[in-house]
């Protein structure tokens, strides 16, 4: 596995190169410290991988990625940055970049991207993920009475009858400090501030609890 190293400070260079030739059967080939000597080194070298960093004098790394991907299609990039938001990594990847990783990654994520990428593979840095999902997390994320449990939908359901506390628990054979802790998480849920708020969503939403 060949690979071509890019980014503007030399001993970041220097340290990159003694860390994967540590890795086995990786091998650095040459290093670049713009997207200028990116373009000449990669032709010259052909690697089979760039290790480039997002951000580089004059043209930035996105732009050396463009370049190289264009006059070396085969050749797999992995973006390196101090930055993690999700607009740039979309930008790479859609540049043809297969890997993402912040520069305070450890050690062995930098082998887990590099050998991910010559594989064929996208590797992103764990806590890029969880930034990328956390929106297409939080919309198939139920609210309102759906976020409701079964049992705390019956209590609310009850609640909108007119059943007090201690005839809830009778009827459920729980405890009145469960129905209790049930009433208080719904309100949290549901972002009522008073009983008298959760009273009426019941009243309200009666049809949605039948």
């Amino acid at each position: 596995m060949r690979v071509l190293i890019v980014d503007d400070h030399t001993l970041v260079r220097a340290g990159l190169t003694r860390l994967l030739q540590s890795f086995d059967g990786i091998e650095v080939v040459a290093e670049a410290s713009n997207a200028e000597q990116a373009l000449e080194m990669a032709l010259f070298h052909v690697p089979d991988l760039v290790l480039l960093d997002l951000s580089l004098p004059g043209r930035s790394g996105l732009d050396a990625l463009s370049d190289i991907r264009e006059r070396i299609p085969h050749a797999r990039a992995v973006i390196m940055s101090m930055h993690d938001d999700a607009a740039h990594v979309r930008d790479a990847l859609d540049r043809g970049a297969v890997g993402f990783l912040v520069k305070d990654a450890a050690p062995a994520e930098l082998e887990l991207a590099l050998r991910a990428a010559h594989a064929g593979q996208v590797f992103l840095s764990p806590q890029i993920s969880a930034k990328m999902l956390a929106p297409l997390l939080s919309r198939a994320r139920p609210t309102g009475i759906a976020a409701l449990s079964p049992r705390q939908r019956q209590i609310l359901r009850y609640l909108g009858n007119g059943r007090t506390t201690k005839e809830i628990a009778a009827e459920l054979g729980i405890s009145v400090k469960t129905v209790e802790t049930h009433r208080a998480r719904m309100m949290e849920v549901l972002g009522c501030r008073r009983a008298n708020d959760l009273l009426l969503l019941a009243v309200r939403h009666e049809k949605d609890l039948a």
